[in-house]
């Protein structure tokens, strides 16, 4: 009877570890995409993904560690929930789309650790990709921070990457790194090291054959910090890396995730696309990320702005020059006048208000340029310290709001740290409650918020234009570069870029033709467009080109990718109400004929072309015919464009 009972025991035992050890899975939607959670030895949690049959990302790890819990090891799986469908539908101002449509399945887990505490583990899969985070389900009042997050992504040998490193905190002009602004690696052997220990920034995009996977994060409310991936990636597998001393709104403010709980932490995101179609057509940031609460949002205008810092730089924020660029945004049919750096002495507020006043009565709105201020760089552009602390914020967004200013820049942040990532949150709010759009330069990369705060309208987290006119390396390098951010940083979140230069840098040489500067117009997607040009410049235009600029719209009621390769070419197609745009950039040096069909035209319709004349700097417009499921063809000159208007 003894030995029975022993077997039984041990029976019971050994179905009980063999269940802990069974891998919980899920399907996308459409059965293209598998995940599979389960314990290691020891307890360690891991997961897998595969893609139409293939492994696409091997054993990679999951957890995190508190100073009081570790959910890294000794897990048991307590809980698994049954697939549950989730569906959500939203407008969106700034984005891909103006409709966006999510239909996925979730699964939960619930692990155990050695001290039985829980937490949850959330998995999403779309047909686009996949998505999990993590829960802690116990209420507590006392703060918890975490200390480290375990999860990784483990690529498949033979995997390329294209990604762009995190300079370290400190670096670059008045210390002001990290803000996004570096060239990407391109095409290089997963696993090599970021040239800074601060790593590799999302999004980061990975190929391994005809599969493409892009690395992302969304769902930042403040309570934990932005993320990225680590300086170094044994054999593949990347790991999330925390920011850096430094990184955070002052020595003593929060750096690393810390919060009372119950605590979600935010969505990690793989997005998975046999070739790059999908994945450039996806939403899945904005998807996940924390929905718009109630609020009027009738004031913010997406639209084109006149800028004159671009080319002009400081000695242009006087009345007079405001002015004249004033005028000029009012004849070409824009919505704003950007003022930068350094007006509330070089202009002084009540002139603004004055220039605010004459803008007003000729349909332009002026955006003003704030420094984001703080111990964290040694910036001494001005306005200064008026944004920092809550109650000075408030007062000056009061103030501008009533001398009808229509938004704010706000410029020279300081890292990923969780007190860094809370500021722009709360900009944001107080923004919304005194109805300015906002648009952040020298900042984090946007996570979504633009879905969250509908006033965010663009931000910078790029190497853009203004590096372009600074040395002859940066126009060199601009057909390359511009080629690659379509696939990466504004693959999903609107980027203030500032394209289009359509005459000439002054004691630079432009490397791309105006025509590849005018596709920029559609490719590059913000919210609000600051172009790249002059007055005097644009008045060398023809008119037709003139006529262009005005009624470009900058929101988008749909995107269809066409084709393209990162760093070498890109075609797509936006629409806008009953126009199609279609434009396509080279970025290399030999021509690049191309064929394609749109299947969103559905009857013989007629589009205007615009390309590159007999020189890079010239124009050539003609008059061309779609017909109905035939292909066309179009040859792109060695780093040229073209734009085709379609009325359907």
């Amino acid at each position: 009877m003894k030995y029975l009972t022993l077997l039984l025991i041990i029976f019971l035992y050994t179905n009980l570890s063999n269940a802990q050890e069974q891998p919980a899975s899920l399907k996308s939607p459409d059965g293209t995409i598998l995940m599979q959670v389960k314990l290691n030895a020891g307890g360690i949690p891991v997961y897998s993904i595969d893609f139409k049959g293939k492994q696409i990302l091997g054993e990679s790890s999951l957890g995190l560690k508190l100073e009081d819990a570790d959910f890294t090891k000794g897990l048991k799986i307590e809980s698994v929930s049954d697939a549950k469908p989730i569906h959500d539908e939203y407008s969106i101002i700034s984005g891909k789309r103006k409709n966006c449509v999510y239909n996925g399945l979730e699964k939960i887990i619930r692990f155990i650790n050695e001290s039985n505490q829980p937490i949850d583990f959330i998995i999403r899969l779309s047909n686009d990709g996949a998505a999990f985070r993590y829960f802690l389900p116990e209420k507590s009042s006392e703060i918890k921070k975490i200390t480290e997050e375990a999860t990784s992504f483990k690529f498949n040998q033979g995997t390329k990457i294209y990604m762009g490193p995190c300079p370290d905190v400190y670096m670059g002009w008045c210390n002001s790194q990290p803000s996004y602004e570096d060239y990407y690696f391109q095409g290089e052997a997963a696993g090599k090291p970021s040239p800074y220990s601060s790593g590799w920034v999302f999004p980061a995009l990975f190929q391994k054959d005809n599969t493409w996977i892009l690395l992302t994060e969304t769902g930042l409310d403040g309570t934990y910090c932005g993320s990225r991936l680590q300086q170094n990636s044994e054999n593949g597998n990347y790991k999330i890396a925390f920011p850096k001393a430094g990184e955070q709104t002052s020595p003593l403010a929060p750096l690393s995730p810390e919060s009372t709980t119950p605590w979600l932490t935010p969505w990690r995101i793989i997005v998975i696309s046999g070739g790059l179609k999908s994945m450039m057509e996806s939403t899945l940031e904005t998807d996940l990320a924390i929905p718009a609460k109630e609020a009027d949002c009738s004031f913010v205008q997406p639209g084109r702005a006149s800028w004159s810092w671009i080319m002009k730089k400081d000695d242009s924020i006087t009345y007079d020059v405001q002015k004249r660029y004033i005028d000029w945004a009012a004849q070409m049919k824009w919505e704003y006048c950007l003022i930068d750096a350094d007006w509330d002495t070089k202009i002084g507020y009540d002139n603004v208000k004055e220039l605010a006043d004459y803008a007003a009565a000729k349909g332009v709105g002026l955006l003003l340029w704030y420094n984001s201020a703080g111990s964290w760089n040694t910036v001494q552009y001005h306005p200064k310290d008026r944004l920092l602390f809550a109650l000075n914020r408030q007062d000056e967004f009061k103030s501008i709001s009533e001398m009808g200013i229509k938004g704010i820049k706000v410029d020279f942040f300081g890292g990923d740290g969780q007190s860094m990532m809370k500021y722009y949150n709360d900009i944001l709010q107080d923004a919304l409650k005194y109805k300015l759009v906002v648009n952040f330069h020298g900042t984090t990369y946007p996570r979504g918020w633009q879905r969250t705060y509908p006033n965010l309208v663009t931000m910078e987290a790029v190497r853009g234009f203004e590096f372009i006119t600074f040395t002859q390396d940066g126009a060199d390098q601009e057909p390359n570069h511009a080629c690659m951010l379509p696939f990466t940083r504004n693959v999903f979140s609107p980027m203030d870029f500032t394209p289009v230069n359509l005459s000439e840098i002054p004691g630079l040489q432009r490397k791309t033709s105006s025509a590849f500067e005018l596709a920029l117009t559609v490719i590059f997607q913000s919210a609000v467009q600051h172009w790249a040009e002059s007055p005097e410049g644009m008045a060398k235009m023809p008119d037709y080109i003139r006529e262009y600029m005005s009624a470009v719209p900058t929101q988008w009621d749909d995107t269809y990718f066409i084709d393209g390769f990162p760093g070498k070419f890109v075609v797509m197609a936006r629409k806008s109400g009953k126009t199609w745009y279609v434009a396509g950039i080279n970025g290399e040096t030999t021509p690049k004929e191309i064929s394609f069909s749109l299947p969103f035209v559905t009857n013989d319709l007629k589009a205007t072309l615009y390309t590159d004349g007999e020189t890079n700097r010239s124009f050539s417009k003609s008059e061309i015919q779609f017909k109905k499921g035939e292909k066309t063809s179009m040859m792109i000159k060695p780093t040229g464009g073209f734009v085709m208007r379609i009325e359907e």
